[in-house]
């Protein structure tokens, strides 16, 4: 909510938020500061440096992240020293980072190239050999560390310790040597990592990404479509992408990853758990069950749904002819709806008579 002062942005005259940095009122009025190390989840770090701007009265730049904004402020984000300073840091960031926009995103998209292109920043500067140590090793199956990649942003330490509150990996050396690691360098399974991805999310260079063979196609030849979607592990209902390659399986497309919503995107904010992110094989599994099945003469054989549902109706009522309405019991799913799991204790009680109606949650 404004409390009634204006800041100066870029000339114009802008209402001020209680608790607001000059990024959120520059974002609220469609003024775009890149940025790097920013999360609207996280606290403000300040650690990239790509948002510095103008302000008046200060000799120097000031990041726009962690800097509150009031109403006698005079804020310049598109200025010649602005430009200059943003040209000149993102070609530091390439000179110790994967060379080429292309070769870079070989798994995960890199925010660093797409702005270093943006503001035109020169990719000429000799490249150097990174001090960091990768984490190629780690046996977990999810994630992996890439050190060529790392800018040292530290959102992925401050996601795992101010959203998931696990605190599993950090920043460790110092200087050039600084990297992202776990205590004692024990593998992500030894420590308290619950295996989000999360990290992997957050991350704008793709240092920390998945490790699974189908990461290759995160940006394949032909454009993946995602598709909003909710998960069905749980009954928290968290929304999700699945990433669908059209052209797959023959024209039917098939599943390849699964990547968070945007962050303010309700109910789960854009996180999301390890069953969430990375347990969706299932959905292409040789073994999954694509038709009903009933049995017949001690066989289970492919029915329609039509013939399944008068099946299963058939035998509950026999059921209850024989030994009575409360001989039956029906026990609903915290994966279903609140919708679906109304319907089950409707059925039981109005349809069958009996109020032997339960639901796994309850347990």
């Amino acid at each position: 909510m404004s409390d009634g002062k204006k800041l100066s942005l870029n000339g114009a005259l802008v209402d001020v938020g209680e608790g607001e940095t000059i990024l959120q009122v520059a974002e609220k009025n469609g003024v775009e500061i890149p940025t790097l190390c920013h999360d609207p989840r996280l606290k403000p770090a300040g650690a990239c440096r790509t948002c510095l701007v103008e302000v008046e009265g200060s000799r120097r730049l000031v990041p726009a992240c962690a800097t509150p904004a009031n109403g006698e402020m005079v804020v310049r984000t598109e200025t010649d020293r602005v430009k200059r300073h943003q040209r000149a840091l993102l070609s530091l960031y390439l000179a110790d980072h994967v060379q080429g926009h292309d070769n870079c995103e070989n798994g995960a998209p890199c925010e660093l190239h797409q702005m270093a292109k943006d503001v035109g920043a020169d990719d000429a500067w000799p490249a150097m050999a990174p001090l960091r140590m990768s984490r190629d090793t780690d046996r977990n199956k999810y994630i992996q560390f890439r050190a060529d990649r790392c800018i040292l942003c530290a959102r992925c330490t401050r996601y795992c310790e101010e959203v998931e509150g696990v605190s599993a990996i950090s920043l460790t050396n110092r200087g050039a040597h600084t990297t992202i690691s776990t205590v004692d360098e024990v593998s992500l399974v030894d420590s308290t990592c619950e295996l989000c991805g999360g990290c992997v999310d957050v991350c704008p260079t793709g240092a920390m990404a998945e490790k699974i063979p189908l990461v290759t196609l995160a940006k394949p030849e032909r454009e993946l479509e995602k598709v909003r979607t909710t998960c069905n592990y749980c009954g928290v209902g968290c929304q999700m992408d699945l990433n669908v390659d059209r052209e797959a399986n023959e024209g039917r497309g098939r599943v390849v990853k699964v990547t968070s919503p945007p962050p303010g995107t309700p109910p789960n904010d854009g996180n999301l758990c390890v069953k969430g992110r990375f347990a969706y094989e299932f959905v292409e599994h040789e073994d999954r069950l694509k038709t009903p099945l009933i049995r017949k003469n001690g066989r289970l054989e492919e029915a329609t749904w039509e013939e399944a549902i008068r099946f299963a109706a058939e035998g509950l009522k026999k059921v209850k002819r024989d030994h009575g309405a409360d001989a039956l019991g029906f026990v609903s799913s915290s994966r279903c709806t609140m919708e679906e799991n109304y319907l089950v204790q409707k059925l039981a009680r109005a349809a069958f008579g009996t109020n032997n109606a339960h639901q796994c949650a309850a347990t």
